[in-house]
């Protein structure tokens, strides 16, 4: 009977030099059985770090959602939401005046909220607007809301800062109305009602029209609690170093009841 050959392992342990060497011999079934079970060891391994970093990515992504879901939903309205601002109408008590109310002059919201005043105010204070002259009203509203836009983007104010304008149309262009503190006159906002007659009146005196409707907005102030019956009525460069309302406006002004020489 033939004797088989043993299959050896050759392993080189080098000592001094390549002389030195021997070669030893290991049953390969032994040296697979235990190459076999390093391979699964580094497999389990392996398997393990990879899942444990698919969780923490998975784990990271769901924060991340989270995060974002809770943020859009509790601090971002759906709407922005700005100050409810009234009409200036009184239904029938009005005569003789056109109230053109901000839908219909087509302003757009406050940027910010607004801040109520303590209503009689005691001043009324005059100003114009250093603009061009308007004669209808599709001029009109195109001043109105160039200078909203103007007061909101330019000079970062909340809103347009009167709280009435009069055109030269005859009509009166509603602002901030009457609750809401404008930001006409520093130091007298918190205290007064703005008009301002849109257009440059240094030597042209407004229309008649123009001057009626701001004397009318006036008298409905006081009518309605919104105008202290002993108020007192102001030029812009009465309380500002301004030119405003001009002169020849503000010689106007002064024949007018409860105009004051002193705040």
């Amino acid at each position: 009977m033939i004797k088989k050959p043993n299959v050896c392992v050759c392993f080189y342990a080098r000592v001094n030099d390549w002389r030195n060497s021997e070669c030893s011999e290991i049953n390969i079934i032994s040296y697979y059985r235990t190459k076999n079970a390093v391979i699964k060891r580094l497999w389990t391994w392996q398997c393990a770090a990879f899942l444990c970093m698919l969780t923490l990515v998975l784990l990271v992504t769901v924060g991340v959602i989270t995060n974002v879901y809770l943020i859009r939903n509790s601090t971002i309205p759906s709407t922005p939401i700005f100050p409810q601002i009234p009409d200036s109408g009184f239904g029938d008590k009005i005569k003789n005046v056109r109230f053109i109310e901000r839908n219909e002059w087509g302003a757009q919201p406050p940027a910010t909220g607004l801040i109520k005043m303590n209503l009689p105010v005691p001043y009324v204070i005059i100003s114009h607007t250093v603009t061009e002259f308007c004669e209808t009203q599709s001029e009109c509203t195109f001043f109105v809301r160039n200078m909203q836009t103007y007061h909101i983007e330019s000079r970062k104010w909340s809103d347009i800062s009167y709280n009435f304008l009069v055109g030269g149309d005859g009509y009166v262009y509603v602002g901030r109305s009457w609750d809401y503190m404008g930001a006409h006159a520093f130091g007298f906002n918190n205290r007064s009602i703005g008009i301002s007659f849109i257009g440059t009146f240094n030597t042209v005196v407004p229309p008649k029209s123009q001057l009626y409707a701001a004397q009318r907005i006036i008298e409905l102030g006081v009518e309605n609690g919104k105008i202290a019956p002993d108020y007192k009525l102001l030029g812009h460069r009465q309380v500002s170093r301004t030119l405003s309302p001009g002169s020849a406006l503000y010689s106007v002004i002064q024949t007018w009841p409860h105009w004051s020489s002193t705040p």
